[in-house]
């Protein structure tokens, strides 16, 4: 039954070792049970010491402590601690998603329109100018004797062509149906953003092999995971890990998907600045002085277009991006039929 609950039930016993928990605990402390079973909170370098510190006083005074947004391996939580017989404690985490689905899907409904609109304003103010020049273009072509001349104004005309279908595509991106294998598809960004970092950056990996091939766009996915590496190292990060891992609680994501694949970038860069977080997909909002505003915009659009969702935590240093991209039990089970 506690494996049935959308809430995280960690038991612990009186030397603060993990007796039991259920499946969304191994979410929450990113790892299975078999492996953590026995294992101390106190030895963890990854748990919040305010939850250690409401761990010790609940176990002291029994009273129970609610703990709001704590940072825990697997994202954030609320947290609950209660006494229970014998020393030993319950924690419960609450999972922090829930509560933020419904306005991030409202972002993405917003961030859609403010896309859309952009696009329609952006074609409406370039296609007459564009227009002129190519229409001037081919005039130039039609009279220029100078064969030379004459390629260079066709050029012109090529390039106002191409000009035109790229406002055309602003905001709406047109994926490939087929399925992308997202260990390349990483690895490829990886391999050009570390000839540009000229090893100023340390690339780290820790991925999740049972992740199979996702439907998707990979050249549009390979597009995202530059935008959010390029992001970090722009953001003066020395170490950037890439991590992988399955979701089996996805109650943002289309009916039907019951889990998701979540792709994190992390980073110990300078972060996002507070007063532009809540605003980071949305186009034209950048925190940086070269920065265009339009990458994590269409990023979120390319997410948005394969069912998913781009998202943002801050951590103590640095910043955290997670990509979430849909996976049904029938797509898990071909691939191990396949592999």
């Amino acid at each position: 039954m506690l494996d049935q609950l959308q809430t995280a039930v960690v038991e612990l016993d009186a030397l603060n070792r993990i007796q039991q928990m259920n499946l969304a605990a191994e979410q929450c402390l990113d790892g299975g049970r078999d492996r953590l079973a026995g294992q101390s909170f106190d030895d963890r370098v990854d748990m919040p010491e305010a939850l250690l510190d409401a761990a010790a006083a609940t176990r002291e005074d029994g009273n129970q402590r609610h703990l709001r947004e704590c940072s825990m391996p697997g994202g954030l939580y609320d947290c609950v601690t209660q006494a229970l017989p014998d020393g030993h404690l319950l924690l419960e985490f609450h999972d922090m998603r829930h509560d933020r689905n419904w306005w991030q899907l409202q972002q993405r409904e917003v961030q859609t329109g403010m896309l859309n609109l952009l696009r329609r304003n952006l074609g409406h103010e370039l296609r007459n100018p564009m227009g002129g020049i190519r229409g001037a273009a081919q005039m130039l072509a039609g009279e220029l004797k100078d064969e030379e001349l004459g390629t260079l104004a066709r050029l012109i005309m090529r390039e106002v062509d191409r000009v035109e279908e790229l406002i055309k595509r602003f905001g709406q991106p047109r994926l490939s149906h087929s399925r992308a294998d997202i260990y390349k598809v990483i690895d490829e960004a990886l391999d050009l953003l570390r000839a540009e970092s000229a090893g100023r950056v340390v690339f780290e990996r820790d991925y999740d092999p049972s992740i199979p091939l996702l439907p998707g766009d990979a050249s549009a996915l390979r597009q995202v995971m530059l935008n959010l590496i390029r992001n970090a190292g722009q953001a003066g990060a020395r170490n950037i890990l890439l991590k992988t891992r399955i979701e089996h609680e996805a109650s943002f994501l289309p009916t039907g998907c019951g889990m998701l694949a979540r792709i994190d970038v992390e980073d110990d860069g300078d972060g996002v600045p507070e007063d532009i977080r809540a605003l980071l997909f949305l186009p034209l909002v950048t925190g940086r002085r070269d920065g265009t505003g339009l990458g994590l915009a269409l990023a979120q659009q390319i997410a948005a277009a394969h069912g998913g969702l781009l998202s943002y935590e801050a951590l103590a240093e640095g910043s955290r991006f997670s990509l979430r991209l849909p996976l049904t039990q029938q797509t898990v089970m071909e691939e191990a039929v396949n592999g």
